[in-house]
């Protein structure tokens, strides 16, 4: 037995030598730096893979506004906000690794799905306030900032080169950042952020249905029957007739990780967005009393931030032994989407 074991290994290591070009220097110089490389990796791997913090709006506003000699307007806030969201998807450890064509970014994918999750929070935010927030009514001209803006961030999120995403991000951020500039100034050409709450609830429409679908999915962590697919067939004359249970939904295991961190990194943008939003829409949300609403939602959303403990995403089934990860995401997005719908309907009182 001894025997067949140093001979498997004696028929890798020529293997290896064969594969480097032999037992020379240059094979062994080569075998040398591939390991080097891969252990490099490997490292790098594990530091990127760390999620960004969370970071006070209220003291990013008041720096931006120093750093830039001015007063923090109505909109400083959710503008500066979404500036910090757009710079920490390139500036983090590792950059944006979404487009890697190289390890250690290649093999990543828990921070990929994150990034694509706060990055789809950092486009419905631009074209609401290119849409809305900047216009004071529909005949009104857009901003020109924002008409850059907003396409740019909607650019191929896995686009390596000519262009790559991260360029094509940045000419966004450079747009808002020129946006945010004319906001806080006094000349004729300043731009407009009317804080109403029409416009907050215009996007805030757009989210409900975009926290709906995170929930959704990552409840099909466990299989879930689709009950839309089983109301097609239904008879309506036949009242006693039986619904039969749709076909069962459920998120392929080795997805469920990518689920997971994509509610993550759209919870953790939502988390700085409304932060800001509760800065610049407080005359607003005061005399609509929605400030309880915006509050339940920060508190859920920053239960989505909680530390990970475990290496992996578990996924036992429901009410079983093993913790469920996304069962726990889904509930706090969902509670949060409730306090969405209840802040919905204060705002659109009159």
């Amino acid at each position: 037995m001894s025997g067949r074991i140093r001979r498997f290994f004696r028929d890798r290591k020529e293997d290896v030598q064969d594969y480097t070009g032999g037992s020379g220097i240059i094979g062994k110089f080569v075998l040398a730096v591939l390991v080097i490389y891969l252990l490099v990796a490997v490292v790098l791997g594990f530091y990127w893979s760390d999620e960004p913090e969370t970071f006070s709006v209220r003291e990013n506003t008041r720096a931006v506004a120093n750093a830039m000699g001015r007063e923090p307007v109505t909109g400083f806030a959710t503008t500066s906000t979404l500036i910090r969201i757009a710079e920490t998807l390139l500036d983090k450890p590792g950059g944006y690794l979404t487009n890697d064509i190289f390890p250690p970014g290649l093999w990543l994918d828990n921070i990929p799905s994150w990034e694509y999750g706060a990055l789809v929070q950092v486009r419905d935010l631009a074209r609401a306030m290119r849409r809305d927030i900047a216009r004071s009514q529909s005949q009104s001209a857009e901003d020109p900032d924002l008409v850059v803006a907003e396409p740019q961030f909607n650019f191929d999120s896995n686009s390596w080169a000519i262009p790559s995403t991260e360029s094509e991000y940045r000419r966004g951020i450079a747009a808002l950042k020129r946006y945010l500039d004319r906001l806080s100034s006094n000349g004729q050409n300043s731009a407009q952020f009317f804080a109403r709450a029409d416009n907050l609830n215009n996007w805030l429409a757009d989210l409900e249905t975009r926290l709906g679908s995170l929930s959704r999915n990552l409840g099909e962590s466990v299989g879930k029957a689709s009950i839309s697919d089983a109301m097609v067939d239904v008879d309506a004359d036949q009242a006693l007739q039986e619904i039969p249970d749709g076909e069962e939904v459920k998120t392929p295991w080795t997805q469920v990780d990518n689920v997971f961190y994509e509610a993550r990194g759209s919870a953790w943008a939502l988390l700085h967005i409304f932060r800001a939003i509760e800065v610049d829409f407080r005359k607003v949300l005061q005399d609509k009393n929605a400030m309880a609403s915006v509050k339940q939602i920060i508190i859920e959303l920053e239960g989505t931030q909680e530390p990970m403990w475990s290496p992996v995403i578990l996924n036992g089934s429901g009410f079983g032994i093993l913790a469920n990860h996304s069962l726990t995401m889904a509930a706090y997005l969902s509670r949060a989407n409730a306090a969405i719908s209840d802040m919905r309907d204060l705002l659109s009182r009159g």
